[in-house]
């Protein structure tokens, strides 16, 4: 991909108003996202380039499959965080399914919520793999900046 290219995209978001931008060429996928703290948008874009990796069937997770305990080694557990301050969401709407529940198998990339910040809904993505065994908010609570929303089983 074009380094000037890649310089024209990060000019676009950082002049808009817009938060991320993602293309993708030729099995090289460009991520430019800007970072939110508090209340007001970063002005310097952060650029994320990494390989595209062939499509996978993810795994089919039972809907009947039963709540699971907390683990009492922590060694083991990952936290997910808020980035941002805002209101937290289970769903992308009051009448649909959460995008995540106890038990729930997630990916690093997967959508566990919304934070609204500002009439902006930002989607919070996992940064780890693994099993979702807490979830340690409530639907339209606040939450602040760095603290943790779901707790994460490595697997």
């Amino acid at each position: 991909m074009d380094l000037n290219l890649i310089k024209k995209l990060v000019k676009i978001v950082d002049t808009s108003e817009i938060t991320d931008l993602e293309v993708e060429e030729n099995g090289l996928r460009v991520k430019v996202a800007k970072k939110i703290r508090g209340f007001k948008t970063d002005s310097q874009p952060q650029v994320l380039i990494s390989q595209v990796p062939a499509p996978t069937a993810a795994p089919a997770v039972s809907p009947t499959e039963e709540k699971s305990p907390v683990p009492e080694t922590a060694s083991n557990l990952h936290e997910i965080k808020s980035p941002i301050v805002g209101t937290f969401y289970r769903a992308p709407a009051p009448d649909a399914d959460p995008y995540a529940q106890v038990g729930d198998t997630v990916s690093v990339g997967s959508v566990l919520c919304i934070i609204e910040a500002m009439k902006l809904m930002n989607e919070i993505e996992s940064d780890a793999s693994g099993k979702i065994v807490k979830i340690l908010v409530e639907n339209g609570k606040p939450v602040e900046y760095n603290q943790p929303l779901f707790l994460i089983q490595k697997s």
